[in-house]
């Protein structure tokens, strides 16, 4: 079943589906890039790992108290008073480490294996304050002081979009194009629900022949081989909530199409 949307699908975004999704686009997209860049480049699909627990939480530590059996207690039990009944306890979920992988494309030139180009789909724990966030914005950085040219795909309307000094340009969605030999002006192609996602060029070295990505059609590519149909309910309403025209227009538009 092909997906209901013409550009990007609001259902895929949920934090549930999203890393199934992330996984299918990064390897969709070296897909479409090998064939178009070899023998000069290859494309080597890369994880970052880091460690995270829920916002404004603390660690699990070790106790301070250690609570032991006395076995000199248990021969004087009848000395002791009766203890009163255990107060009635409130079930309460604590923080635990959590170990996350992101994965993300680099272009790497062959003769010299530098890489040329990073390719990141943000992630929401990208967009959200913690240690995601940090990670990500330490690597944009170290980018951007680097002769790497970056692509940054946001697909997600969640969070907080990462900087640009163009503060005033709001869009749900948006492809930045960072050329190392441009910066730090870079090209940024924003986009609405309604719209279809933009094709934009694969930098490269200057002087070679750069691809160009047609995202829209590799979302629905994977959203039909990977049956993420059968995996959402149309009837309810997607994480995060559209905006009342956007649920408007979607509700109409699933409605012609019979998913609601």
């Amino acid at each position: 079943m092909p997906s209901p949307f013409p550009g990007m699908n609001p259902y895929l975004e949920d934090s549930e589906m999203w890393p199934e999704v992330h996984h299918w686009l990064i390897t969709v997209i070296a897909e479409l890039l090998v064939p178009q860049l070899r023998p000069k480049y290859r494309v080597a699909i890369e994880k970052r790992v880091y460690q995270t627990t829920s916002e404004d939480s603390v660690l699990i530590g070790i106790p301070d108290i250690s609570v032991g059996r006395n076995l000199s207690s248990v021969k004087e039990r009848s000395n002791l008073a009766v203890a009163s009944p255990p107060a009635t306890p409130v079930t309460v979920e604590i923080p635990m480490l959590e170990e996350v992988e992101e994965g993300f494309l680099e272009v790497r030139e062959v003769g010299t294996g530098e890489v040329v180009t990073a390719i990141e789909l943000l992630s929401p724990k990208n967009k959200r304050s913690g240690e995601g966030r940090r990670a990500y914005e330490s690597k944009r950085q170290k980018i951007f002081s680097s002769l790497t040219h970056l692509v940054e795909i946001d697909l997600l309307r969640g969070g907080t979009p990462m900087a640009i000094l163009n503060g005033a340009i709001q869009a749900s969605y948006r492809i930045l194009v960072s050329r190392s030999d441009r910066r730090p002006l870079a090209d940024l192609y924003p986009f609405e629900l309604q719209q279809s996602i933009p094709v934009f060029p694969l930098p490269l070295r200057e002087g070679d022949t750069e691809p160009l990505v047609d995202l829209q059609a590799l979302l629905h590519g994977v959203y039909e081989r990977a049956g993420l149909d059968m995996a959402i309910d149309y009837t309810s309403e997607p994480v995060p909530p559209l905006s009342e025209a956007d649920a408007t227009w979607a509700h109409d538009l699933l409605k012609q199409q019979g998913l609601r």
